[in-house]
């Protein structure tokens, strides 16, 4: 460990490598009978308060991320074998206490017409962000070499909101990034099956974007707003924060925000 590094969270001296995503997000071969989805993984210098391995979070965001329905097949073996065998060393009510609050069981048909039995209920989107929060910290001193100094904002895409502002804003960011997309940015990760991401250039005010794939589906959407950054002014955008009902038109799809309702139409 180079003692002249400094932590990737902080000013702190760093005392080991913080790997993210974390490692056990990426299947064992013992489990996948000889595919390496842990070739060339991500690492950062970290301090001993920074490095997650010390913490249980790795764990949560593993079982919060390998049973997500829509997962690509990678995510829902790794469901099934580490995932579950984590599941099977905690306690019976480790799920609604820790991953899914008002946790039950439901079922779904799958293509082959049989039934699968899964879990729902509310996420812990609060330590979500926290966790998703130092992987984006680490993706972008891992991407510039030096620490970010600044603000991070964030929108969970796999997440269902209860306010329908952020509901249209996670469409929003989720075709603006389909169309930068076909601009060839490059996406990065050697294990794209588990987890791949992708840094978007500095816009007009010097925010930078980040978006992360986590088994094919569930996707995170960053902006980091550094220190010499400029705070944003659009004036669709401030219409928007400010809850008038505003229209924002991007290739040929229209997105409605504050969308007003019979009751507040009259």
């Amino acid at each position: 460990m180079d003692t002249a590094q400094k932590c990737y969270m902080c000013e702190r001296q760093a005392t080991s490598r913080e790997h993210v995503p974390p490692l056990c997000l990426f299947p064992e071969m013992k489990d996948t009978k000889g595919i390496n989805f842990r070739k060339d993984l991500i690492t950062v210098p970290s301090c001993d308060l920074h490095n997650s391995k010390k913490s249980d979070d790795d764990e949560f965001l593993m079982l919060s991320f390998s049973g997500l329905i829509k997962n690509n097949p990678v995510g829902s073996f790794h469901q099934l074998t580490k995932a579950n065998r984590a599941l099977r060393r905690k306690n019976k009510d480790f799920l609604e206490k820790e991953i899914l609050r008002n946790h039950k069981y439901g079922k779904i048909q799958t293509t082959d017409g049989k039934f699968r039995i899964i879990s729902l209920g509310n996420p812990n989107v609060k330590r979500l962000s926290s966790c998703l929060k130092h992987i984006a910290y680490g993706l972008f001193y891992h991407e510039f070499k030096e620490r970010f100094d600044g603000e991070i904002r964030m929108i969970l895409e796999f997440i269902e909101y209860s306010d329908d502002y952020f509901q249209t804003l996670k469409k929003f960011l989720k075709r603006k990034c389909e169309l930068e997309n076909e601009l060839n940015l490059d996406l990065k990760g050697s294990n794209p099956e588990v987890f791949y991401y992708q840094f978007h250039k500095p816009d007009e005010f010097g925010l930078i974007g980040l978006k992360m794939v986590f088994y094919g589906t569930a996707e995170a959407y960053f902006s980091f707003m550094g220190k010499d950054s400029k705070e944003p002014f659009n004036l669709g955008l401030k219409l928007m924060a400010d809850g008038f009902n505003t229209v924002i038109e991007l290739g040929e799809d229209k997105f409605e925000f504050n969308k007003k309702t019979p009751a507040n139409n009259v």
